[in-house]
Formats: structure tokens, sequence, C-alpha cells
């Protein structure tokens, strides 16, 4: 029983988080290892489809429940899964089929990845405050009540990554 934080966060789930970690280093070494697409794309698909296959059979055998907010390994494994094979379609996208145009979006946000973090955390309540308050607040509900956070979440997402295109365009990069 957890008495100090009912939904049990930070008790142990550091270990999990460190597996992902894990995941994402083998992720970049393998970009870093094979020179050829094909041999990528491959080694990507092959890490994603055993991933979400041990998560799966983590999860349905009872031996470790799928469950995001602690984080358990079987969530590492699946979510990791689906994050190989994601990676292994932007490569085939971007490297095989020469497709970099599309890229141009991540590339903006990915080389002030400091700053959108940061911008995360400070603005985006100020930037939903700021919509609702010149749109209206029942602006977002063109679709339905039900999609309202979901097209406020596009919006703000949207004045995010124009304030980071603004730094990319005057080559404002934060760096450690």
């Amino acid at each position: 029983m957890f008495l100090h934080n009912s939904g049990g966060y930070a008790t142990l789930s550091f270990i999990p988080t460190l597996g992902t970690m894990i995941l994402g280093l083998i992720a970049g070494r393998w970009l870093q290892r094979f020179p050829d697409t094909v041999d990528r794309v491959f080694h990507l698909l092959l890490a994603g489809i055993a991933g979400l296959a041990l998560g799966w059979l983590l999860d349905a055998t009872g031996v470790c429940p799928n469950v995001k907010r602690i984080w358990t390994p079987a969530w590492v494994l699946f979510s990791g899964g689906w994050c190989f094979l994601l990676l292994a379609a932007f490569c085939a996208t971007v490297d095989h089929f020469g497709l970099k145009a599309l890229a141009f979006p991540l590339i903006v946000v990915g080389m002030n990845s400091i700053a959108a973090y940061l911008m995360d955390w400070l603005f985006v309540g100020f930037i939903r405050g700021t919509l609702d308050t010149h749109l209206g607040a029942r602006c977002f509900e063109w679709l339905g009540a039900g999609y309202a956070p979901l097209l406020r979440g596009f919006a703000v997402l949207a004045v995010l990554w124009l304030l980071l295109f603004w730094m990319y365009r005057r080559r404002l990069f934060l760096k450690i």
C-alpha cells in the first residue's frame, strides 16, 4: 500500500524508466552502426515486433501488467516496441524514400528540444488560457464538446511549434 502517493508514481518506477532509456540507446546505436537503410529498418522492425510481443506476453500471462501510469516493465517493452516501429517508419520514409520535407516539423522541434521541453512546462497553461480568452472558451467545441480538449491541444501545439520555428529561423538554439 502506498501511503504517501496513491498512484504509486515514485516507488520503483525509476528502474523501468532506465529500461526505456536503454532501448533509446540501442536504437541510437543501430542508427549509427548500420549505414544501409534496409539493415536499419529491418533491425528496428524486428525489435519493434519483439517489444510488442514481449510486452503483450508479460501482460497476457499475468507476469507483469501493462500499466503506463506506473511504467511497468511490460509497458516499457510494449511502448518501446511501438517506438522502434515508428522509428523504422521514419527511417524508411526519410532515408529510403527520400521524403525529407516530411521531417521538417520534427527537425524544428529537435533542434531546440530543451526549449520545447521548457515551453511545455512553462507556457502551455498561459497559451491555453490566452486562446480561450481571445477565441472564446467554446471555440474548440465545433466538433462537439468531447473533441474540445483535442482541438485545444492541437492549437496549443501549433503555437508552441510556431515559437520553435521562430527560434529556428533566427538560429536561436538552447544547448547544454
